[in-house]
């Protein structure tokens, strides 16, 4: 049965309420799909049974289960592979150089989903930097969902998710092969700290990075939503630092703050000034 109109607003208004994720009418078939898995979890008929239990507390585990379903989990390694050539070839380079007094080096991926932006990261930095293996190197993960964090932490991808952008030659040094999965070694994982944090609810206490990756989030909010969220950005990042945003998008006409590097396909930004 097709979700009815009261149960879609219902949903849209819970999902917008919790994560700033906006569902706009005609979205009511992406809202039937990502749900069925958790109806059927629950051994309940259909969505409007869902809604029903939704509606009997304000908040509940089930509510979270909810807004997590809703969330898009897209991720790949090595994903739009530009901008981890601008940073091997022209950002890491530079700030290799300007921290070598520190020599510590701290990575923000906002909206990691299951890991594999991280875990590219390291790979990254172990290939092209060796000499950093005497730094303090901090990569922190966020994700709003609990439970693709928890496969995050495990490091467990299937076949078909580590040949979606991962060199074979970096498959066989960095993973281990268990059944008809990959496992990520733990040496590589011990950079690499995951938590769960959204990004519209009121930030925890942050040192500031170098690299803050904010890549294929903004497009889900609205311009005041992603106007707070680069505010907020600004607060984390170190005045030398270097913002990634998706290719889509931009924070043209959305805050004066930043300003694009030139640098092509890489939707790099750096703070204005």
């Amino acid at each position: 049965m097709p979700i009815t109109a009261t149960d879609f607003d219902y949903v849209r208004g819970l999902v917008r309420d919790r994560s700033a994720i906006v569902l706009e009418p005609g979205k009511e078939y992406l809202v039937e799909s990502r749900l069925l898995a958790l109806v059927q979890r629950k051994g309940l008929p259909d969505i409007s049974a869902l809604v029903n239990e939704l509606r009997k507390v304000r908040d509940g585990a089930l509510h979270t289960q909810v807004v997590e379903a809703m969330t898009t989990n897209e991720t790949s390694f090595f994903r739009d592979v530009h901008p981890f050539h601008a940073l091997r070839d022209k950002i890491l380079p530079e700030l290799v150089e300007r921290r070598a007094r520190e020599r510590t080096l701290r990575i923000w991926s906002a909206a990691c989903s299951s890991g594999q932006e991280p875990y590219t990261l390291v790979m990254l930095l172990r290939e092209h930097f060796p000499a950093l293996a005497a730094w303090r190197i901090e990569i922190l993960g966020t994700d709003l969902s609990s439970e693709v964090l928890d496969r995050a932490r495990e490091g467990r991808y299937a076949q078909l998710e580590v040949n979606r952008g991962l060199p074979a030659a970096m498959l066989v040094k960095y993973f281990e092969h268990q059944g008809a999965s990959w496992v990520v070694k733990p040496d590589l994982k011990r950079n690499v700290e995951f938590r769960v944090m959204n990004l519209v609810a009121p930030w925890p206490t942050m040192r500031a990075f170098d690299l803050v990756f904010l890549r294929n989030v903004l497009i889900y909010f609205d311009r005041p939503t992603k106007q707070q969220i680069l505010e907020r950005v600004k607060g984390v990042l170190r005045p030398d630092g270097y913002l990634f945003l998706g290719a889509a998008e931009t924070t043209l006409n959305v805050h004066d703050g930043y300003e694009r590097v030139a640098l092509e396909r890489a939707g790099c930004y750096r703070l204005r000034g």
